[in-house]
């Protein structure tokens, strides 16, 4: 059942080359991986060059940068990423030679199904961590997974593989919808959370979203226990429901939760109240927990056991941009986050203060002007745990000003918090101002993790 124009098995019948505007992208980057390797020939375009750019032209794919008519020239269909506009030239050049156009989360769901097995993974928050979790589970048991993955796992040394295997590890994203083009045996629920509003309008719409997400699942949802909204989405549903948690009775239970060192996490996992592993994480934070149980429900969902789980467990020390330790200078640790949301912020900084540093400094980049104004009060009060608050404008991706919110509206609620006029900017006040022993962490999803690359340069 797909709720979204119907699955087409014979979507890529008689094409052999396939050109993707936005190449670079880390969402399209697996997908190239896995049709390069089944044999598809592929070019693509870009606006910036980039690691992801470089390991595509390594395997032989043909990359120009900026937009043009004519690279869309000889393709048999076009993909693009909803970052892309339809007065795209190469989209707008492609419609009048009658070349068929396809979103990449169409594909996606296509790819999917090239699988016997899939596991995808949804969630307001914590969605690239555990499909890592997933992938490095399978992959570390021999299973030779494929995986589509929002962040780059180390382990596999980028953002997905195509796998020998039978089973596909995919990061289900709620935005627009786009999870809905998946048809997942098991469908993770992580959290749902007011996110995305901006598109869904109401949490009840956006709740309704995922319920049809869970409602495609052919085998098992594993769902959280602890998250009421998740709750309020399967506790209807005619499908078998395995649960995890920490506070409430659940299926897969956290008990004896204990410190191994400042803001690394060792626990007990209970199947039905008996022990089944004990998982000792690599990963900060408390609220990895969920993400590693969530894995572990799965493992035992896969025919694997808890032995696999706690290798997954110990062998992740976290995805690219998912509290990534980036380097020192002058004393001061770097770290960068994707956090983009004040539950996810919320819970970057309380790992931060656990590490047990002088001084937190949070260097946060707001994302979208609708975010930033619908959750402006709730970015205050979390942003204010910070020792020191740094902010750089809003980043407006794919929304235009109007003018109605600015950094300095959040500012205005964070006292002894500053507003600087960029990234280089940021770098600066960093160098001038952070003392040894203070820890820096650069948040957002937009592009924040490059003033932590300059404040190391």
């Amino acid at each position: 059942m797909d709720f979204l124009g119907g699955f087409n098995p014979e979507l890529l019948d008689g094409v052999k080359r396939l050109h993707f505007i936005g190449i670079g992208g880390s969402g399209m980057f697996p997908l190239v991986q896995i049709l390069h390797a089944r044999g598809f020939a592929i070019t693509g375009s870009d606006v910036n060059e980039g690691t992801i750019v470089d390991a595509e032209r390594a395997m032989g794919i043909p990359v120009t940068m900026g937009h043009k008519a004519e690279n869309v020239l000889g393709a048999d269909m076009v993909v693009y990423s909803a970052a892309i506009h339809a007065d795209n030239p190469e989209i707008r050049e492609a419609d009048s030679r009658g070349i068929p156009t396809l979103e990449r989360s169409v594909l996606l769901g296509y790819v999917s199904r090239l699988y016997p097995r899939s596991v995808c993974v949804a969630g307001t928050h914590g969605k690239t961590t555990t499909t890592s979790l997933v992938t490095s589970l399978l992959e570390l048991a021999g299973r030779d997974p494929a995986a589509v993955i929002g962040g780059k796992l180390p382990l596999i040394g980028g953002y997905g593989k195509n796998g020998s295997g039978d089973t596909i590890v995919i990061e289900a994203c709620e935005f627009a919808e786009t999870f809905l083009h998946l048809t997942p045996d098991i469908a993770v629920l992580l959290n749902i959370d007011n996110d995305h509003l901006d598109y869904y309008g109401t949490m009840g719409q956006l709740k309704f979203a995922f319920k049809k997400f869970a409602l495609m699942a052919r085998h098992t949802i594993v769902a959280n226990a602890d998250d009421l909204n998740v709750l309020q989405v399967v506790n209807s549903l005619d499908r078998v429901v395995r649960t995890f948690g920490i506070e409430n009775e659940a299926d897969y239970q956290a008990v004896n939760i204990r410190e191994h060192k400042p803001g690394f996490y060792e626990f007990d996992v209970l199947e039905w109240g008996y022990p089944v592993a004990h998982l000792k994480m690599s990963a900060p934070g408390y609220h990895n927990i969920y993400n590693a149980l969530a894995m572990t429900a799965c493992a035992f969902l896969l025919g694997l056991d808890g032995d696999d789980a706690a290798a997954a467990a110990a062998s992740f020390k976290g995805a690219g941009r998912r509290f990534e330790i980036l380097g020192e200078f002058n004393g001061v640790t770097v770290a960068d986050d994707y956090a983009h949301h004040p539950t996810e912020v919320a819970a970057t900084l309380k790992t931060a203060h656990a590490l047990g540093y002088n001084k937190v400094w949070a260097v946060h980049q707001p994302f979208t002007y609708s975010r930033t104004r619908e959750l402006l009060d709730d970015f205050a009060q979390v942003l204010s745990s910070a020792d020191h608050v740094v902010l750089t404008p809003i980043m407006g991706s794919r929304e235009v000003d109007d003018g109605s919110v600015k950094s300095e509206d959040l500012a205005a609620k964070i006292p002894g918090s500053v507003v600087v006029a960029g990234l280089q900017e940021a770098a600066g006040y960093i160098k001038e101002h952070a003392q040894p022993g203070d820890f820096v962490i650069t948040m957002g999803c937009g592009d924040v993790y490059k003033a932590a690359h300059m404040m190391l340069e």
